[in-house]
């Protein structure tokens, strides 16, 4: 009997990362696809960096790039009053843009909490604007018939006992430095204290569909899974929130149940992300500009045209895209954010059927010319979307007998099919096998037109 005691006790002490893992909720492949369901069919959410950050207006890691004191950076704080925030109407901006869920950054890099938290004072409830500001936008964007999630981050560069770390803006070059930085430093009370902000965030605004947390960096000087104790940590998260989303920034890639999709970003994949072979759930976070947070300065917008082909091409490979917004100091969305949730709202107001509920088209159907191709696996629609416009006659290769119906999506105006004949013929590699659409010579008013193929 005591041999069989202390074979089981070596054993414990042999696996205990195994015990762990374990100890995280078990789920099958098709509950968590379940799980996962709405948010696949969604496709398009909002992201949303927002803090004291939007004052100096270069960027939310200014505090980084600069290597700005947190005494320095205290003018911010001092002076941060959003008096023009109006969470309905930037949920009413995300809706009609399209989106179908949102994100916000609850507390970002710098320590700074948009939520009123019982664990710290560096929160928006005692900037001189004096409110919670998480719960007006939780309220406002649930109304609206919205996702809500919430992005955190593990880094705080505000905490007097989180050390510091090579993405620190006091960062060091030795050893020897961060020692003497770190000394007197705590993380067991900076992990406390991250736990105890989560817990608050999941507990005291109802429903929360997606925990967004940010980031790992393992290695020299660097953070990863023990020093957030991201299994005790993500354990809380599933028991408080049992049905929420969470992405894969915790260094948990590895173990079962450590993630729920995961997150390219500002990057376009070329192909849906796998692991082992297997297709993952995924979802890439872009800005329209070169920040995340509001900056004054930075001319680098994408268009119209560059901003729907990024949601088109996720969608073609079967992901997501969060688009980032980030409000001023004063509360507002820059204009240049508003002039493109709106153009982009145009464009979904009649070709949204091409995005919800979308994904990557069977491999039996090839990519025409200068397109991308979605796919509605429950009404077996299949979507061309025209990159460039092509003359009239539009080859589809291999499509003979797969399409019984052509449309354009915009409008239901049929498009005419025939199969390609005689000087059509000439000069290309049509073969009897495939299918001409009849397109009218002017393109339609549309900056990306969607042909909508109902399938045999």
């Amino acid at each position: 009997m005591k041999r069989a005691i202390l074979v089981l006790w070596a054993l414990t002490l042999a696996i205990p990362e195994a015990i762990s893992q374990r100890a995280l909720p078990a789920e099958t492949e098709a509950q968590k696809e379940k799980r996962l369901q709405w948010w696949q069919d969604a496709r398009f959410g909002m992201f949303i960096h927002w803090g004291i950050y939007a004052l100096p207006a270069r960027h939310e890691w200014v505090k980084n790039r600069e290597r700005i004191t947190t005494e320095d950076y205290q003018k911010y704080f001092d002076h941060f009053n959003p008096d023009l925030y109006d969470p309905v109407a930037w949920a009413k901006m995300a809706k009609e843009a399209g989106m179908k869920y949102a994100v916000i950054t609850s507390k970002h890099h710098d320590g700074f909490c948009l939520f009123d938290s019982k664990h710290t004072d560096y929160k928006a409830t005692n900037t001189p604007y004096g409110r919670d500001l998480i719960k007006e936008w939780v309220d406002a964007f649930r109304a609206e018939g919205l996702g809500v999630g919430f992005y955190y981050s593990l880094i705080d560069w505000h905490h007097p006992h989180y050390t510091v770390d090579r993405v620190h803006p006091q960062r060091a070059n030795t050893k020897e430095e961060y020692d003497a930085l770190n000394q007197g430093k705590n993380m067991d009370i900076y992990r406390k204290y991250l736990k105890d902000q989560v817990r608050e965030i999941l507990s005291n605004y109802g429903k929360i569909d997606i925990l967004w947390l940010d980031f790992s960096f393992p290695g020299e000087f660097g953070k990863g899974r023990d020093d957030w104790d991201s299994i005790e940590l993500l354990k809380m998260v599933r028991q408080l929130q049992p049905g929420i989303i969470v992405n894969d920034r915790l260094d948990l890639k590895d173990v079962p149940g450590g993630w729920d999709f995961t997150t390219p970003e500002q990057f376009k994949v070329q192909q849906w992300p796998e692991i082992d072979g297997k297709k993952i759930p995924w979802e890439t976070c872009q800005t329209f500009s070169g920040s995340w947070g509001y900056y004054r300065d930075e001319h680098t917008w994408k268009d119209k045209k560059q901003l729907l082909v990024l949601l088109i091409e996720s969608v073609s490979k079967g992901g997501n895209l969060l688009l980032n917004v980030g409000p001023t100091g004063r509360g507002d969305f820059d204009y240049r954010a508003v002039k493109a949730l709106g153009e982009m709202g145009g464009w979904m107001h009649h070709n949204s059927r091409s995005i919800y509920g979308c994904t990557e088209a069977p491999q039996e159907f090839e990519i025409p010319e200068h397109s991308l191709l979605t796919y509605n696996p429950h009404t077996k629609r299949l979507y061309i979307h025209l990159l460039d416009y092509p003359l009239t006659n539009f080859h589809l290769p291999g499509y003979k007998g797969k399409v019984k119906y052509a449309q354009f999506l915009h409008d239901a105006s049929e498009i005419l099919i025939s199969a390609p004949y005689g000087h059509h013929m000439q000069g290309s590699k049509a073969t009897e096998n495939d299918l001409n659409l009849r397109l009218p010579t002017v393109k339609p008013n549309v900056v990306i037109p969607v042909i909508e193929l109902f399938l045999e």
